[in-house]
């Protein structure tokens, strides 16, 4: 009988968004409990091992962590294996590099570099609205933080622009239709769209309709929904590929192209 909390992971039972090969050991760094899921998460031994190449081996990136030069969100984390999620900024001064944490269009946890001037916000999705004690209105985001005294305006599955410095909202958008939206679970997990349409279903999940900017529609549930802008201008810069999935025949095109230019 299981005693307490699991310290392990096999590596085969690892998120595959973690891109981690079958054969190089038995386990992978299980994420510590924090802000984000384990499935939705990437601890920063993978970010700095086998996104960067900073390190060779885990030993290395306790080293790396250990000199407090890892910054997420603007704190030091000196937890190898802290669960850095959707939308987080790790900051590494010593080298000027900021980056944000996002998907691509295959759902894989991509390394997309920031500006330092993009580094100093990021945004957070409200998941659930609330009033504490003596009246205090709150809300709770997608990473976990509680923020008191929001805009009234603001309401569930909207999106607050958070300046990381200041711990304040500076901005928010409505989760309305015609307005940008970035996918984060699903198959669709990574793609970029504009809302369509919700349909609602009482006692079951809500479904958007979402098309990108191909004029491909496609649906998913509200939770996996991100709204990332209004309009059609993201408030975040995306990676590569702008969150439009090609089909596999249009992928082989694409390389054809890049290989015959060479």
């Amino acid at each position: 009988m299981a005693r307490g909390p699991k310290k392990h992971l096999k590596r085969l039972a690892a998120p595959s968004s973690w891109m981690l090969d079958k054969l190089s050991g038995t386990y992978a760094p299980r994420p510590s409990p924090g802000p984000h899921k384990l499935r939705e998460s990437l601890p920063l031994t993978i970010f700095l091992r086998n996104r960067l190449k900073y390190a060779l081996t885990g030993k290395e990136v306790t080293s790396i962590v250990a000199q407090r030069l890892i910054k997420v969100d603007g704190k030091v984390r000196t937890d190898p294996t802290y669960p850095a999620g959707f939308m987080d900024v790790i900051s590494i001064e010593k080298s000027g590099e900021h980056f944000r944490l996002l998907y691509d269009v295959k759902g894989r946890f991509t390394i997309h570099r920031i500006t330092p001037e993009e580094a100093t916000y990021k945004l957070l999705k409200v998941r659930k609205m609330a009033i504490g004690n003596k009246g205090v209105p709150y809300i709770v985001t997608h990473d976990g933080r509680t923020i008191r005294y929001p805009d009234p305006l603001i309401k569930v599955n909207d999106t607050v622009r958070f300046d990381i410095e200041q711990g304040k909202i500076t901005d928010f958008v409505k989760f309305d239709t015609g307005n940008l939206v970035f996918i984060t679970g699903g198959r669709n997990r990574g793609r970029c769209g504009v809302i369509v349409h919700r349909e609602k279903h009482v006692g079951g999940f809500d479904i958007v309709h979402v098309k990108d900017s191909l004029d491909r529609t496609f649906a998913t549930r509200i939770s996996n929904i991100f709204v990332i802008g209004e309009g059609t201008k993201s408030w975040v810069s995306l990676p590569k590929g702008k969150g439009i999935k090609l089909t596999i025949a249009e992928e082989r095109d694409v390389r054809r192209r890049r290989a015959a230019e060479q």
